[in-house]
């Protein structure tokens, strides 16, 4: 097969005009064309009065070679036509008939789904640890936070099978590098648990919360086929470190809240970035742990008709582009950077607390991207060094801090403080609020967010939105309305790993994941699971021969 890149075409070319076009670029017959697929469709609105859908074309010919070197002498042609990458999925090892222990992996995340899976398609009949509930159990918890002001701290946004991920717009494309093609990986096994096949071609598939509780549920009943034993409401509170002779700390096993042992020489630590007591847990056993970067901010709401228009200008509604997204940042006088994060278009904003009498925000989406409002997280870049010194857990507190003091602000029942732009920028307290109805449930309170923030942060905001306003027209609109606070936009620590991607001071320990300070997002995250169990894998097959 061969794959023919950046083809153009115009937004409402008519049925059969892709491998036409293939056909007219190559100088060929079409009944030359032996296969024909469409690997990736993405669009070009640099233009917004000629909006073009750009392809990239898999196909077969009876003599691709003879095309190959025919195109070599086309300056265009030999950068955009090569051979189609071999993108299938093989195991890098297999369990064999003895093995020491089996692997545990904490996190039901996707990073922690797919190190069970691959682990378990290698045969290694991993034990996966949950604190939190199965999806369905854990949907109802959420909805009681969002219905009822009622929080369950083990079941909630954060916790339970899915992960944070389930409860946002499900976003499946990243910028990380994969020359494994990981990532397809990731979206062949989503497509088989039953999202849309458009995630395998479109640039930036998403597949909203609704589909990922059933596909979670999917997977898990995959996992379990092949051997995988899934135990929810298990807590990890301890882990247990043994030193050798040589000197180096290994893994010899877990220990729940219920106090039992479960002994293991792997552990995979996917468990996400809002784990905080886990997180003291390593710091205790004396596992490397170090503050990371991360940020702070608000979720901004406008309606998903003005970032339509901004973005697609006369095509704003076209069934192809669908709700329109963006990404924005700006550098500010101060130093610092703000820029939009986990942006929903036609989403929600959500409660996304895990702890009594804090309050936090996210973005949420169904795949039909249907609702009014588009939100964006508009948050500023903050550093350990400069913002939150004092020890590799010194960003928890942080965090903590302008949580409560958020909830404090929104009336103390889990709604949360809002405001409107105009008055953000003029510096004056929200008393009512406008023509853009706020998603956040249960609700919310006006009043001024600049009590839930660092002024560092104010600062930069107010200079960063009207700067947004000019490069998307209406996004400085005195209507729009903030929502505080955003603080867990990734994991305030990183348990640092080394090559192997084993912990650097303990090993059989494999920090994965956004809670690890190695991904961000559900495909990377996703990813990150399959190289890690790979690792696991590489090193039990090895442990298993020799034994």
């Amino acid at each position: 097969m061969l794959r023919l890149t950046e083809l153009k075409l115009p937004l409402d070319h008519a049925e059969g005009a892709v491998q036409l076009a293939l056909c007219a670029t190559l100088g060929l017959r079409p009944a030359e064309v032996r296969e024909f697929s469409i690997a990736r469709r993405a669009w070009d609105a640099r233009r917004r009065s000629a909006i073009l859908l750009v392809y990239s074309v898999d196909f077969a010919v009876d003599d691709e070679a003879a095309l190959l070197r025919r195109a070599a002498g086309d300056k265009v042609l030999s950068r955009t036509l090569g051979r189609t990458p071999d993108t299938g999925y093989r195991p890098v090892a297999h369990a064999l008939a003895r093995l020491p222990a089996r692997p545990v992996v904490i996190g039901t995340g996707p990073c922690g789904i797919f190190a069970a899976l691959i682990l378990a398609e290698m045969g290694f009949r991993p034990i996966i640890l949950d604190r939190g509930k199965v999806v369905r159990e854990r949907t109802k918890d959420t909805w009681g936070l969002w219905r009822r002001n009622q929080l369950v701290p083990e079941s909630n946004v954060q916790f339970g099978e899915g992960g944070a991920g389930t409860f946002s717009d499900g976003k499946l494309w990243s910028g990380i590098k994969d020359p494994q093609h990981l990532g397809r990986k990731v979206l062949t096994e989503f497509v088989d648990a039953g999202a849309p096949e458009e995630i395998l071609y479109v640039a930036k598939p998403h597949i909203g919360t609704f589909r990922l509780v059933t596909m979670v549920e999917s997977l898990r009943a995959k996992i379990e086929a092949l051997g995988g034993e899934y135990r929810f409401g298990t807590k990890v509170v301890d882990f247990l470190v043994e030193a050798g002779r040589d000197g180096q700390r290994r893994m010899r096993g877990v220990v729940t809240e219920a106090g039992q042992t479960i002994e293991t020489q792997h552990v995979v630590l996917a468990i996400g970035h809002s784990a905080r007591d886990t997180f003291a847990s390593l710091h205790a056993a004396g596992v490397f742990v170090e503050a990371k970067p991360f940020s702070i901010g608000v979720r901004i709401e406008h309606p998903q008709s003005i970032i339509d228009r901004a973005r697609f200008g006369a095509f704003a509604g076209n069934p192809i582009l669908g709700a329109a997204d963006y990404k924005l940042v700006h550098h500010c006088k101060n130093g610092r950077s703000v820029y939009s994060f986990c942006m929903c278009p036609g989403g929600t904003v959500v409660a996304a607390a895990s702890e009594p009498g804090r309050l936090v925000t996210n973005g949420m989406s169904q795949y039909s991207r249907a609702e009014r409002n588009a939100n964006a997280g508009i948050v500023v870049g903050i550093t350990p060094e400069v913002d939150f010194p004092g020890g590799p857990l010194a960003g928890i507190a942080f965090q903590r801090h302008w949580e409560e003091r958020a909830f404090v602000a929104g009336g103390g029942d889990y709604r949360a403080p809002a405001q409107l732009l105009g008055d953000f920028l003029a510096g004056r307290a929200s008393t009512s609020l406008g023509a853009v109805v706020p998603s956040y449930k249960p609700g919310v309170t006006p009043t001024d967010l600049a009590a839930c923030l660092p002024d560092f942060a104010v600062a930069a905001m107010r200079e960063a939105l009207p700067a947004f306003g000019r490069q998307i027209a209406g996004f400085d609109m005195s209507e729009a309305v903030m929502t505080g606070v955003e603080t867990r936009t990734s994991s305030p620590i990183r348990i640092k790993r080394d090559a192997s991607l084993r912990s650097v001071n303990t090993l059989g320990l494999y920090p994965a994941g956004e809670g690890a300070g190695y991904a961000g997002g559900i495909f990377s995250a996703g990813v990150d699971g399959i190289r890690v169990a790979e690792a696991v894998g590489r090193d039990m097959a090895g442990l298993a021969e020799a034994a």
